[in-house]
């Protein structure tokens, strides 16, 4: 286990990142956070330079989202279709990232939970093979999820 900041980041099988953090929010508020395209380009990080210019959500089991950030140099993007929707509990969707930089499509699960007024935000990615899960893990990911959700914080509160 791995902790930056208030994030912790797991591996639990060959195939699986869990990275968990609680906010210091109710979980509709966490949710809505989280879901959000107007609230996500507030807290959403991106790397110094970097800005995401747009982002489309149809929350819905069988709906459609995507992100496209851009930078010095260029830009990423990346989508995927909801599984499920269960609001303000949880949301399962897969992702791909265009360009890739791990092979094929991950499963990414975010589950809310709230006790006392705070939430838990349990986010588990699950990829197609451990060597891609390996290769997701070569980039300092939990320091950007870790900023991103500072910031987040600091919106909810």
């Amino acid at each position: 286990m791995k902790t930056v900041g208030k994030l912790t980041l797991a591996t639990p099988g060959d195939r699986e990142i869990v990275m968990t953090r609680v906010f210091d929010a109710p979980r509709a508020k966490v949710f809505e956070a989280l879901t959000t395209p107007a609230l996500l380009k507030r807290w959403l990080f991106a790397p110094p330079g970097w800005a995401l210019k747009s982002c489309v959500l149809d929350l819905q089991a069988g709906g459609a989202y995507r992100f496209e950030m851009s930078g010095p140099g260029g830009g990423m993007s990346w989508g995927g279709v909801f599984r499920e929707v269960a609001v303000p509990e949880r949301f399962v969707a897969t992702e791909r990232f265009e360009p890739a930089w791990y092979e094929g499509e991950a499963l990414v699960t975010q589950a809310l939970s709230e006790k006392d007024g705070r939430t838990t935000l349990t986010l588990t990615v699950k990829y197609e093979s451990r060597e891609a899960r390996d290769g997701a893990l070569k980039f300092p990911m939990e320091q950007g999820v870790a900023a991103g959700y500072d910031k987040l914080e600091e919106l909810v509160k």
